[in-house]
């Protein structure tokens, strides 16, 4: 009944093991292409192998009942042949609905023929972290919408849900949404930070593109999808779903999350 956790050095992956662990389980197996930096916890079982070399899974495969997948839509099919041969019975994956750039893996799994459970999750909190910089260097972000409002979801608490679905027969073949439990400006966002670093923050509206302008030496062409994802929300809040509460029995506000990383804008 082993449990095969891919990305599992990554954020996600790694938070999951550690649920597992704190739930009990003792049959967990971490897979990573690093074994010699892993520093994963006692008891974890560690897989050297990547979701991107095909190659390396199947001997990571052997006796494994159930999958948490990262996404990695490039080599989705192969690794889930592979996965069925192996005698995986149940995919928990970390993917998207349709018109998300990870949809490809929800569609993928569903006709793998395994029982199936897809998270859909918002934006992450984390992702706050790229105005780290510039919060740094001049008390300052620039976006261009500061009204566009969406409800982020702290990274552990997708772990923490995935842990819980791992065993839970009755969601598989259902597709959970994710959000964090409020609708949040980028303004409010940006205050939230202020708060748990104790000191002002200003938001500089800019052009569209320069706000492409900016992003494009670290996200490339996908600079253009995030600002255009920026703007949807700006007519169309994204509203939150009560999905993770009713699965973990609680969820992390953005200030909670801003003190518990206070350290990443200082």
């Amino acid at each position: 009944m082993t449990i095969l956790v891919t990305g599992a050095t990554g954020n996600i992956g790694r938070m999951l093991v550690d649920h597992l662990l704190t739930a009990g389980r003792t049959d967990v197996r971490a897979l990573t292409n690093h074994p010699e930096r892993a520093r994963l916890p006692a008891g974890v079982e560690i897989a050297e192998g990547f979701l991107g070399r095909v190659d390396s899974l199947p001997d990571a495969l052997i006796g494994v009942d159930q999958i948490y997948l990262a996404p990695y839509p490039s080599t989705i099919e192969p690794v889930l042949e592979l996965a069925r041969a192996a005698g995986v019975r149940h995919v928990v994956d970390l993917a998207g609905p349709p018109e998300n750039w990870w949809y490809p893996i929800s569609v993928a799994v569903e006709k793998s023929g395994m029982h199936w459970t897809h998270l859909w999750p918002g934006e992450f909190m984390e992702n706050s972290t790229m105005w780290a910089e510039r919060i740094i260097e001049s008390g300052c972000v620039r976006e261009p919408f500061p009204d566009a409002a969406n409800a982020p979801i702290a990274m552990d608490d997708i772990a923490a849900a995935a842990a819980v679905l791992i065993d839970e027969q009755t969601h598989h073949g259902r597709s959970h949404v994710l959000t964090g439990p409020e609708t949040l400006t980028r303004v409010e966002l940006l205050d939230r930070i202020a708060d748990a670093i104790g000191c002002p923050l200003a938001f500089e509206t800019v052009s569209r593109q320069e706000t492409i302008d900016d992003l494009t030496p670290s996200m490339g062409d996908f600079a253009i999808t995030y600002v255009d994802g920026l703007e949807s929300w700006v007519h169309n809040p994204q509203q939150v779903d009560r999905t993770l509460t009713d699965i973990t029995g609680t969820a992390t506000t953005f200030a909670h999350w801003a003190q518990r990383n206070v350290h990443s804008f200082r």
